[in-house]
């Protein structure tokens, strides 16, 4: 297992003391004024000091009295919780955004646990599904670029124009055939694009002016949209086949030829083309996609932090995965090339360690056409297994849980109780600490209540969920903490690891390193009755060591584009993480704008 440089205690010393420099910061500012005030990136409301007001002609415009960023945010909560329902919040916290970066970031990382809920949420809670599902009704201005596809002869010429002047770091971006809990939700996915984009700044310190949400408008087949008078896309259905792949293509090229240093976050795709995408671009480009990669990333640390608990590695696992999607083939893609990297073991024996059910129960090489991409390796001989294993022609989970003995069982099905009290009793027969992963999103979906996996396996059960859940409490009266599968504890790290090593591509090798950091951090390791995983209150932190172990491996692995030796880039990634401050503005004319 790789340790961390530092403890978590430690991390946060560390940041405490990078923010405290940064307010000493000058700024050299251009814009006066109106133009100062309506420009949310240099805004600072009434954080301005009277000197400042003076200087770039701000008195008058601003009440007499001065603020501190931390009265600032307090006024800022307060009036957050004046809102009655989340979707007011939601817009209250957008329309903060759009006035002053610095405190609505300052804001969200200060409740961040209650806050990010709110913008974002891998299970895409209710509040933002309903602000990207009413896009159209709840528009008020452009917060991204939008690349339609009637407008593709000018492209280049859109993008040109929205990048003149402007440097970025990343772009993320959607189709919006996929938004998990809503399906296709046409233009309205730029709202899951700028939620991303805000969770990189937030918890991975990338400067939100180098970030470009951007949705790519291929059209809708969400009926509703397309007979909404008001629906502010293209209303159109979706685009397919050759000329959805040369729009595709179109764009990727102009990233690669304008931008060509700027990560690229695929989100939200569809699954056959976003493995498309992936497998096509990733040689050329550095790009990332949440959906395949974040969530193998996560459970991989979460399942290292568990193997460590038991003393054991990971090819020692059996490991049985309910649900055969794009999230559990992904999941064994990148368990599987981790026991291959770590372990050393070969790609075949690696494959055997796993067994694949989807809903015509556990899949085997008699399935064939049926086997779908991506599972032609985990598909078991029909040979292991007789006729009394088959009810009605199927091989069920529990008759592969008495079979197999698996140390790990992982859903991703969204049959919620899959995993019933019989399943688990028979696996806890067999292993001392089964690990138990129930990723399915949402709650109400999930293959089983942590804290009945708990007490079916008298308190030995190590777990994670795909969504926040409460403590479950152990035999001895400890509450054990859950751990949540949170795909932001990870890819934020990921992605600005690479954007600051200017990264030719993110290769299988940085994303098991930022895994590996992550699992270093497993409270779990120090009590083995504790969460595997941080707490999300500490993404920041984590995604700290994270970025550092994935630009150290680039720099390492030669696929870096800066010449950096690896005992610099913990100091390079200090320096470059953004913090919400606001530091001291001069005024220059040829300065900032």
């Amino acid at each position: 297992m790789k340790k961390s440089v530092f403890d978590l205690q430690a991390i946060k010393e560390l940041f405490t003391a990078h923010r405290q420099e940064g307010q000493d910061r000058i700024f050299k500012v251009a814009l006066t004024g109106d133009a100062l005030m309506n420009n949310p990136r240099w805004n600072k409301g009434m954080g301005f000091t009277l000197k400042e007001r003076e200087d770039f002609d701000l008195v008058g415009r601003l009440p007499s009295a001065y603020n501190t960023l931390d009265e600032q945010c307090d006024r800022a909560y307060d009036q957050l919780q004046t809102r009655t329902n989340n979707l007011a919040k939601n817009t209250f916290l957008q329309s903060l955004k759009a006035q002053n970066w610095v405190l609505y970031y300052s804001l969200l990382g200060r409740h961040l646990k209650e806050v990010l809920p709110i913008i974002y949420t891998p299970t895409l809670a209710l509040q933002e599904a309903e602000a990207i599902a009413n896009y159209s009704h709840l528009f008020r201005k452009s917060e991204g670029l939008y690349l339609s596809y009637p407008f593709r002869e000018r492209m280049e010429k859109d993008f040109l124009h929205y990048i003149k002047g402007k440097t970025f770091d990343l772009i993320v971006v959607s189709d919006s055939e996929a938004i998990l809990g809503i399906g296709d939700q046409g233009v309205g996915g730029i709202g899951i694009s700028t939620a991303k984009a805000v969770v990189y700044t937030l918890v991975g310190g990338i400067d939100p002016s180098r970030t470009l949400p951007i949705v790519l408008d291929v059209g809708t087949n969400n009926k509703d949209l397309l007979s909404d008078k008001l629906y502010v896309g293209w209303s159109h259905e979706r685009v397919r086949g050759k000329d959805y792949d040369e729009f595709i293509d179109t764009f990727v090229q102009l990233v690669r030829k304008h931008l060509p240093h700027c990560l690229i976050h695929f989100e939200d795709f569809g699954v056959e083309n976003a493995r498309k995408i992936l497998e096509k671009y990733r040689p050329k480009h550095a790009i990332f996609n949440d959906d395949m990669q974040g969530t193998g990333a996560v459970t991989l640390s979460a399942l290292m932090g568990a193997v460590g608990v038991t003393k054991s590695k990971l090819a020692d696992q059996k490991i049985v995965v309910y649900g055969a999607g794009s999230a559990g083939v992904g999941i064994i893609w990148q368990l599987r090339d981790a026991m291959i990297r770590i372990d050393g073991i070969s790609k075949e024996e690696a494959s055997k360690r796993f067994y694949m059910i989807d809903k015509e129960g556990l899949i085997t090489k008699s399935f064939g056409s049926k086997i779908r991409h991506g599972q032609e390796d985990f598909a078991r001989p029909d040979e292991e297994w007789d006729d009394g294993d088959r009810q009605d022609g199927k091989i069920g989970l529990l008759q592969v849980v008495k079979k197999v003995h698996p140390t790990v069982l992982v859903g991703t099905s969204t049959h919620a109780g899959g995993f019933t009290e019989e399943i688990i009793k028979e696996m806890g027969k067999h292993v001392d600490r089964p690990i138990i992963f129930p990723l399915s999103n949402p709650t109400k979906l999930v293959e089983v209540d942590p804290s009945k996996a708990n007490e079916w396996t008298g308190g030995k059960a190590l777990l994670a969920t795909g969504s926040p859940f409460p403590p479950a409490r152990m035999p001895s009266g400890k509450d054990y903490i859950i751990a949540e599968c949170n795909n932001a504890l990870i890819y934020p790290g990921i992605g600005f690891g690479a954007v600051l090593t200017e990264s030719k591509t993110i290769s299988d090798s940085m994303i098991i390193a930022g895994a590996q950091a992550l699992a270093s951090l497993s409270p779990a390791l120090k009590d083995p009755d504790a969460a595997l995983l941080p707490d999300f209150a500490d993404a920041p932190h984590v995604n700290f060591e994270v970025a550092v172990a994935v630009a150290e491996h680039a720099v390492e692995e030669g696929i870096a584009g800066v010449k950096w030796k690896k005992e610099e880039v913990r100091e390079k990634i200090k320096e470059r993480t953004w913090h919400p401050i606001y530091g001291t503005y001069q005024y220059d004319a040829s300065g900032e704008k």
